[in-house]
């Protein structure tokens, strides 16, 4: 392939990237077809998504790929300053801060976080994002760091708030893109200062205290 031809499939690809993540964010993954996707990009050929990505479930991976090397990048770089912390607040630093900086620098309005919620809610697609958040060097570092800094708190109980985390991760970082990209108020002024609020409150889900549920409490 010449340089000029591979420049041409290079920025053919980027448009069909950018369309098929506002169009999976708007309206989810398995609502838009290949076709809406190639038209959205400025694409005649019915088969060019299909050409250039392969699967649905590889054009996923390819839109989740094209944002986690500039975040791992600045994640490395804060897993590397937090060292052997002991702090909760030192590694929700490391995992929040990373995406909100990098949203911040898009430019306006961004798709992805509304994009990841899409995919997280999928049970056919999730297994894409978490299996590539799994291979992250940095996520598995603050998942070490993390696993130290807690509080001696029940199997069951870990469990449950990391499911809480991802939850609160995920949707809270989609609802504030979703209240930008329509105009309406946000509860913080920038992402950054939406990044300190998100950091303080996954601090204290791992903090809060553990109840023993009641007799009246475990009635189905």
């Amino acid at each position: 392939m010449t340089t000029s031809k591979a420049a041409r499939a290079q920025a053919t690809r980027e448009l069909i990237l950018a369309a098929a993540e506002r169009l999976f964010a708007e309206h989810g993954v398995f609502a838009v077809s290949n076709r809406q996707v190639g038209e959205a990009a400025g694409q005649g050929n019915n088969t060019v998504v299909g050409y250039h990505f392969g699967t649905k479930a590889d054009l996923v991976r390819a839109i989740i790929q094209r944002h986690a090397d500039p975040v791992e990048e600045h994640r490395g770089r804060l897993v590397a300053e937090a060292g052997d912390s002991r702090e909760i607040r030192d590694w929700m630093h490391c995992l929040v801060q990373p995406i909100v900086d990098h949203l911040a620098k898009l430019d306006t309005p961004t798709w992805y976080a509304r994009f990841g919620a899409q995919v997280m809610t999928d049970p056919a697609l999730r297994a894409i994002m978490i299996e590539e958040a799994l291979t992250s060097p940095s996520i598995n570092r603050i998942v070490d760091g993390l696993h130290h800094s807690l509080p001696d708190l029940p199997a069951e109980v870990r469990a449950e708030r990391s499911d809480m985390l991802r939850q609160l991760l995920v949707h809270m970082i989609a609802e504030r893109e979703r209240a930008l990209a329509e105009g309406t108020d946000t509860p913080r002024s920038s992402w950054q200062a939406a990044g300190v609020g998100l950091i303080d409150a996954l601090t204290g889900l791992w903090l809060a205290p553990v109840s023993t549920p009641t007799e009246k409490d475990e009635r189905p």
